[in-house]
């Protein structure tokens, strides 16, 4: 009952602040938490806001709602949790919950949950039930269409040495990115590359600091020498040398997760860093292999709020049609676009601002990633 008179007094209120601005079929809904689960809020309300994935994830879902009756899973849980007719209010994603506690004993117990790992392993599963689909749909030709075939290619590497393309689902489309690992000898020049696929970048953090200088770090330079040298196959033998990372491929939605929790071996635990990190709105992404500037907008930010790991809250900024919104479980309230600065960090060590920005969701401004 509480609920329901909260979610009216939050609906009117936010649909007055918008009044004739609130966007058509857009939707404007809090969070039931259940004891400890907004780390899975924060994520979903950022999710849901990355209109790309929500209207892929919506469509597959239609279109396959009813083939041979699926078995009711993570993708079906979240699809019909993104489904909601309700305009403004409060959703309890109780299936949701239950069925990630049901898949992963990790996030069981009522103790603090860490948002990145939750939408890393989220993603993993989008994927490994797509891919399981396609699957059990080759074999069965009953029930895929031959567009469905050619649109999601054939499956991974066969065990015989005969490469195929892997899969690429809709959760690939939007946010998988190619990092290539270059390592150059300094004996015979050679350079080695070795390509590797990622769903976000973990940064480290540094006091003062930036989102671009983070990138900047991330593919600086790294000299191998002493215990860290490199076996060279050209050489055959281990040699100093060079190595960097750069972005081959940026994905179309950029996910940057900060490494706010340290392990300090002194301590024998895990601090959190409240540095402040300058992330902005719009983002040139630089360290790309064509060096070719590429540019994102910041929609959502999942926010840290705590001085320590183990325990704490999170919250989500996200920007929907020009506006942004501060979703706190189940309350939801507009917020001014100044206003997410104050999520950078602090610039003291010990300061009474602990809400942090932790994960940052850019989507790139480029027509041509959008397939």
């Amino acid at each position: 009952m509480e609920i329901s008179i909260m979610a009216k007094s939050i609906s009117s209120k936010l649909e007055k602040a918008l009044g004739d601005q609130f966007p058509e079929g857009e939707r404007y809904f809090g969070l039931e938490n259940f004891g400890n689960t907004c780390y899975c809020n924060s994520v979903l309300q950022a999710l849901y806001f990355c209109v790309p994935f929500r209207e892929q994830l919506l469509d597959y879902y239609a279109n396959n709602k009813n083939i041979g009756d699926a078995e009711e899973n993570l993708l079906t849980c979240l699809a019909d949790l993104f489904s909601q007719k309700k305009k403004t209010g409060v959703i309890a994603p109780k299936r949701f919950v239950q069925r990630l506690k049901k898949q992963n004993e990790l996030f069981r117990s009522y103790m603090h949950q860490d948002a990145h790992e939750f939408l890393n392993f989220l993603l993993n599963e989008l994927v490994d039930i797509l891919e399981k689909e396609a699957q059990s749909a080759k074999s069965d030709p009953e029930t895929s269409s031959p567009n469905e075939k050619i649109a999601n290619g054939p499956k991974n590497p066969q065990p015989n040495g005969i490469r195929k393309e892997p899969l690429v689902t809709w959760v690939h489309k939007n946010f998988q990115g190619i990092l290539t690992n270059e390592t150059k000898c300094l004996r015979c020049e050679t350079v080695t590359a070795r390509d590797e696929t990622f769903f976000d970048l973990s940064l480290d953090i540094e006091q003062n600091s930036s989102i671009t200088s983070c990138l900047k770090n991330f593919s600086s330079t790294e000299t191998l020498n002493a215990e860290d040298k490199f076996f060279c196959d050209k050489c055959c033998s281990l040699q100093e040398a060079q190595k960097r990372m750069k972005i081959k491929k940026p994905p179309h939605i950029l996910v940057i997760h900060l490494k706010r929790f340290k392990y300090i071996e002194q301590l024998g635990r895990y601090k959190k860093l409240s540095y402040r990190v300058v992330f902005p709105l719009e983002l040139k992404l630089s360290n790309t292999v064509e060096d070719a500037d590429i540019e994102y907008s910041l929609f959502a930010v999942v926010v840290h709020v705590g001085s320590g790991p183990n325990h704490g809250h999170y919250v989500s900024l996200v920007k929907s049609h020009n506006h942004w919104l501060f979703f706190d479980d189940e309350n939801v309230e507009m917020i001014d676009e100044s206003a997410v600065q104050t999520f950078f960090g602090s610039a003291q060590e010990y300061s009474s601002n602990t809400d942090h920005g932790y994960i940052l969701f850019y989507e790139s401004l480029g027509a041509s990633n959008k397939s």
